[in-house]
């Protein structure tokens, strides 16, 4: 028994020499880093050939030391914290307007939003942004007239504007204020019985904004709600804890977030009483949906606590946080990765592998089974995987063009011109000649597009070239480049019923705002009737969430 007293004290001892050691170690290194990196900037200060640019070369060097950690990890200089508001609130000082470049031309008033001081000074989608302050417009980026727009509360900005519809020019005197972006875009009853919230996403107070819009569509009748948080990347991890504690009992464990050591574990719980825990509920997602979006749909789902439709989500497990630093700037940093309620992890990407060379994501055969509440199987290793999955088409590459392009905008802005008035977002649609009349417009104004499919063969020709097998395979390279030549015709008529969705979307901001972008894209949204049929077959909906049956076996 003494023996083996012995061997386990020099056993712990040597256990803990090492963790000394490689404590040791790290600070030795870290310390030669240090003065390394000192060494390096006074050797350039003092004999380098040029003036040094102290400024850019200290940003890049940290923005490249960060790189090599993971996307999430940044450095926010003082003249950046303007982004870092943004990030956590949502809100910044200015017009509240989004804007375009016109390539060899003006600004364009793209979209002010509804109720910003933009909207109340009476300028319009389209409205053409001449000057400000006196400085013309002509010579800057979109980047650089957004700055000039932007500032301190309670300034004044003086635009120099030619209106859309009366093609007047006038100076328009505007009082910038703190604008806030709501993460809540839309919230509306859909039908009786059926409310539906798209959410953007999680910035400061965009809980008590679903609470809200919760509580007055139950004051409507509302019995089945639809939270969409498509294309939604995320944001604070308590805001999410906050929308889950809506719907589920007041001390329910909603995420472990787990760093580098035992005492960074912790557990967040909900701590307030829900609101209701008994309406059903869909989450609708998608691959642009992310870290707070995941946390919201992957408890829910652990819970059993509501059905989740769509496709299978980002794989953002990683939680963020800010720290000061000197100067007044500021470094957001990873520090722990999350897990939901089953004690699944949904990181996708082991950052510290792929330097390494391994593969970014685990492979599915690797994946580890959990259970939901209900005993439902569900995995870890990249994202949250829809209860019910719904296929689309691939988009087609000519829309992402298009919606950058200012043949849509200028289309656009002449319908406004002619058109004073439109009916409401869910009956307007534009006709087969208005159609015919955007595709001339996109012929005359020469609209061109990268088709994937010719870069593609392109590259095989280059590889069969290399590989000496294009002499042989001229003919059948002529063919095929015969088949694939650029058809602009065929591609407005193979596509036109996105193509007109587009359209119609970009005409009705100019008259409804947001909110009626936001009636024209649901329009046949196959995700959201999905949602709605599965909302209102009650006995379906019980039966995603019911747990499997027993294995029975003969014998």
């Amino acid at each position: 028994m003494k023996k083996l007293y012995s061997l386990i004290f020099i056993i712990a001892a040597i256990t803990a020499s090492a963790h000394t050691l490689s404590a040791q170690s790290k600070t030795f290194k870290l310390g030669q880093w240090t003065e390394i990196q000192n060494s390096i900037i006074k050797e350039l200060n003092k004999s380098y050939v040029d003036s040094l640019p102290v400024d850019r070369i200290m940003k890049a060097g940290i923005d490249a030391m960060l790189k090599e950690l993971d996307p999430y990890t940044i450095y926010i200089p003082e003249e950046e914290n303007e982004n870092l508001q943004m990030m956590i609130s949502n809100t910044y000082g200015g017009v509240g307007a989004i804007i375009k470049k016109v390539k060899g031309g003006n600004v364009i008033l793209n979209e002010p939003y509804f109720g910003s001081p933009a909207h109340k000074a009476g300028l319009s989608c389209g409205d053409e942004i001449i000057a400000i302050d006196g400085a013309s417009t002509l010579d800057f980026t979109a980047s650089e007239s957004s700055s000039r727009m932007k500032g301190k509360p309670g300034t004044t900005v003086v635009f120099k504007v030619k209106k859309v519809r009366s093609g007047d020019t006038l100076d328009v005197s505007i009082v910038r204020e703190r604008i806030h972006l709501p993460d809540v875009e839309y919230a509306a009853m859909l039908d009786d019985t059926t409310g539906y919230i798209l959410q953007s996403g999680f910035t400061e107070k965009v809980s008590s904004e679903i609470r809200k819009a919760v509580l007055d569509m139950k004051s409507r009748g509302m019995k089945r709600l639809v939270l969409d948080l498509r294309g939604n990347g995320g944001g604070l991890m308590s805001e999410a804890i906050n929308i889950v504690s809506l719907f589920v009992p007041k001390g329910t464990l909603v995420v472990t977030a787990k760093g580098n050591t035992p005492e960074s574990i912790r557990e967040y719980k909900t701590s307030t009483d829900p609101i209701d825990t008994q309406i059903p509920i869909i989450v609708m997602i998608d691959s642009g949906s992310a870290s707070s979006s995941e946390i919201v749909a992957g408890a829910l789902q652990d819970l059993d606590r509501a059905v989740v439709i769509g496709a299978k989500t980002f794989g953002k497990g990683l939680v963020q946080s800010p720290r000061e630093l000197p100067y007044n700037g500021s470094i957001k940093l990873t520090t722990s990765k999350y897990y939901i309620p089953s004690g699944r992890c949904i990181q996708a990407v082991d950052y510290k592998n792929r330097r390494e060379g391994n593969k970014d994501r685990v492979a599915d055969s690797l994946t580890r089974v959990f259970h939901t509440a209900n005993g439902r199987e569900v995995r870890d290793g990249g994202g949250i995987k829809p209860d019910v999955e719904v296929k689309h088409d691939t988009l087609a590459n000519l829309l992402f063009y298009l919606s950058n392009d200012d043949v849509l905008t200028d289309f656009a802005t002449d319908y406004c011109k002619s058109h004073p008035t439109i009916p409401v977002p869910k009956d307007f649609s534009i006709t087969d000649g208005e159609y015919e009349a955007f595709k001339q417009m996109a012929v005359e104004a020469d609209f061109k597009y990268d088709r994937l499919s010719e870069k593609r063969l392109e590259d095989l020709k280059k590889v069969a070239e290399f590989e000496g097998y294009l002499e042989d395979a001229k003919e059948e390279f002529a063919a095929l480049e015969k088949k694939l030549v650029h058809n602009l015709e065929r591609d407005f008529d193979n596509f036109k019923d996105d193509i007109k969705k587009l359209l119609e979307m970009e005409i009705v901001k100019r008259y409804y705002f947001q909110r009626g972008t936001v009636e024209v894209s649901l329009k046949g949204d196959e995700d959201l009737e999905k949602a709605v049929e599965i909302l209102h077959n009650q006995e379906e909906y019980k039966r995603i969430l019911s747990s499997p049956a027993p294995q029975t076996t003969d014998k």
